[in-house]
């Protein structure tokens, strides 16, 4: 499903107000699961790399994934984000960076194209609250609206 097709009717009608995904950022290392019809077969196929790019444009907003596969080549996926084939997100690690986009890692090659990961200390990780998720955010938003 493209996301120029997702408009705010076809997210309410297919009933995505209340999706549970963590809150990540740009740089993160994430395992997306989607949902594959092959034949008249549903299975759920894993996606695992680091989010270069998020656009942002309410009902269609989209992130690019990233991933370095066999023989070093990469692999670039753009998930619409209210899309209903996203089965989950779940966060591998985060990661530390100083740009919006990371598209100069198209450029870089081997160890160059790692992104530094975000280390939180104890103290730190004991007072911070769990990570939010996005659907608390979508509800403030529609509550907001209304």
């Amino acid at each position: 499903m493209k996301a120029k097709n997702l408009t705010k009717e076809t997210i309410n009608a297919l009933g995505i107000t209340d999706i549970k995904f963590p809150e990540f950022k740009i740089g993160d290392t994430i395992n997306v699961a989607t949902k594959i019809v092959e034949g008249g077969k549903e299975r759920i196929q894993q996606f695992q790399g680091d989010v270069i790019a998020m656009h942002k444009k309410g009902a269609s907003s989209t992130f690019i994934v990233r991933k370095i596969s066999a023989n070093s080549v990469a692999v670039e996926r753009i998930f619409p984000f209210y899309s209903p084939k996203i089965d989950s997100i779940s966060i591998v690690k985060r990661g530390k960076v100083r740009r919006a986009k990371l598209f100069y890692l198209r450029d870089r090659v081997g160890k160059a194209a790692r992104v530094k990961e975000r280390i939180v200390k104890k103290d730190r990780a004991a007072q911070e609250p769990e990570i939010p998720f996005v659907a608390e955010k979508v509800t403030e938003r529609v509550t907001e609206v209304k």
